[in-house]
């Protein structure tokens, strides 16, 4: 089984990165389809709830990492959830369960941005990287 993490921005993904993101998940599950693939990710507003949506329609397992404070939660219904964990450490959770990383960031990499932490620590563990740009910003 591949275990696909995802963080991303909550103004939500631009149709070019939804697509994107939907032929990610379909390759993944036509080369994993006798084991399948899991989606975790972090209930939030956004991106968090469109690659929910998106992997609920292909059948997937979806594991959420909810964050402490719910202000940007969106509560998606999930097979599983973990602990609820501040936003950082919440997100290295992500990470730390996943094989690959899936960021759906919302511009260029900066600091201060959850999503390019998290991009910046899945790449410090070692763990793969797919970064589906915005564009058009």
């Amino acid at each position: 089984m591949i275990r696909i993490g995802v963080t991303g921005t909550r103004k939500g993904m631009r149709i070019g990165q939804k697509v994107a993101f939907r032929m990610f998940l379909k390759g993944a599950n036509v080369n994993r389809e006798h084991l399948g693939a899991v989606l975790h990710h972090g209930d939030c507003v956004g991106a968090d709830a469109e690659a929910h949506e998106i992997a609920e329609s292909f059948g997937m397992s979806v594991v959420i990492h909810p964050p402490e404070d719910p202000k940007h939660r969106a509560f998606c219904k999930a097979d599983e959830y973990r602990e609820r964990q501040p936003y950082l450490k919440r997100n290295e959770d992500i990470v730390n369960s996943c094989d690959i990383l899936v960021a759906v960031p919302s511009g260029r990499e900066r600091l201060r941005s959850g999503t390019w932490a998290t991009v910046r620590y899945a790449r410090k563990r070692g763990t793969p990287v797919v970064v589906l740009e915005r564009a058009g910003e």
